[in-house]
């Protein structure tokens, strides 16, 4: 069938998209949500369904309204995939399908498709994933070669706002004692310049590398002796769990429940609960490079099924169940 993607930007061109291609969907992307735009798209390409996802350019309260009234009038069903729970499920989530009105959502948050389900919304938990097309292991870039990386955007305007969330707590085990005992790091994503206040102190200039392409993320991955990878919840994974994995990275987290539920410390993936531990654990396997490779090998394995390919299923099985789709 034919699935339209309402998005416009590169990040969530790939995945889930990728994943309903291997089942033999053709999948478009929008581009800007605009009217005419939408009108043309659904009048030439003839989606069978519409999803869109996350919080981006598009997502304004009048776009919101444009998308329901369009759905409704060529009678395609819409799918909402809602990755900023719960943190901002109030603020704008719930809103969203106020005006919106996804005829199913799916949360990240397996909590909250529970919360939503009580309120009445067709709701259901879809976690991130990784796709072998896009997340795998590369030979080691010169360009991108160092001992520690971290591939995130900083968000500090969020930090700020939020000051509970445990992002906070995650930049405090893992980061903050790296840079205070003179560890170099490449941060790759935006603001790490502004993190200041977050840190203790400045990151040099000359460990800040911005942006990344999403189709290179891989190659930082798998040019990294040490990825660090920041948790934003205890019960939830982060986006880049699935694909550092994915790819093949050694990975250094927060020891949470969550990363305990899918990965073993010391088998899979490695662990800090404090910043003694972190500075700890980086000085051991920087030194011992057949425990990393033995380590990051099995985490690849860990993660073996969780491929957008399976969410994509997924996804399809219960809009089948549910009567959306034939």
């Amino acid at each position: 069938m034919n699935i339209l993607f309402l998005e416009r930007g590169k990040l969530w061109s790939y995945g889930l998209p990728d994943g309903l291609r291997d089942l033999g969907h053709n999948v478009k992307m929008s581009g800007p949500v605009e009217e005419g735009r939408l009108i043309r798209l659904l009048t030439s390409f003839k989606p069978n369904l519409l999803i869109s996802v996350g919080w981006g350019l598009d997502h304004t309260k009048s776009k919101q309204r444009m998308v329901r009234k369009l759905a409704t009038q060529f009678k395609i069903p819409l799918v909402y995939w809602s990755t900023e729970d719960p943190n901002f499920t109030k603020v704008f989530t719930l809103p969203l399908l106020r005006r919106m009105k996804p005829d199913h959502t799916f949360t990240i948050s397996e909590k909250t498709a529970k919360k939503f389900k009580k309120m009445g919304y067709a709701a259901d938990f879809l976690d991130y994933g990784y796709h072998p097309k896009v997340h795998f292991r590369t030979k080691i870039r010169a360009k991108y070669q160092t001992d520690i990386a971290v591939i995130a955007n900083a968000y500090p305007d969020v930090l700020r706002k939020y000051p509970k969330l445990y992002r906070r707590q995650s930049l405090r085990i893992l980061v903050h004692p790296l840079l205070k005992h003179g560890f170099r790091i490449d941060f790759y994503g935006r603001n790490w310049s502004r993190m200041k206040p977050f840190l203790g102190r400045s990151i040099p200039k000359s460990s800040i590398k911005g942006h990344i392409p999403y189709k290179k993320v891989n190659e930082v991955f798998s040019s990294a002796k040490i990825v660090l990878g920041l948790q934003n919840y205890t019960d939830m994974l982060t986006q880049r769990t699935f694909e550092t994995l994915g790819s093949e990275g050694f990975f250094l987290t927060s020891d949470t429940p969550a990363v305990r539920a899918l990965l073993k410390p010391g088998r899979d993936v490695v662990v800090s609960s404090s910043p003694i531990q972190t500075l700890e654990k980086v000085r051991y396997y920087l030194k011992h490079e057949k425990e990393r490779e033995r380590i990051r090998l099995n985490g690849r394995r860990a993660i073996a099924k969780h491929t957008y390919t399976e969410r994509a299923k997924f996804l399809l099985y219960v809009l089948q169940k549910k009567g959306l789709l034939k």
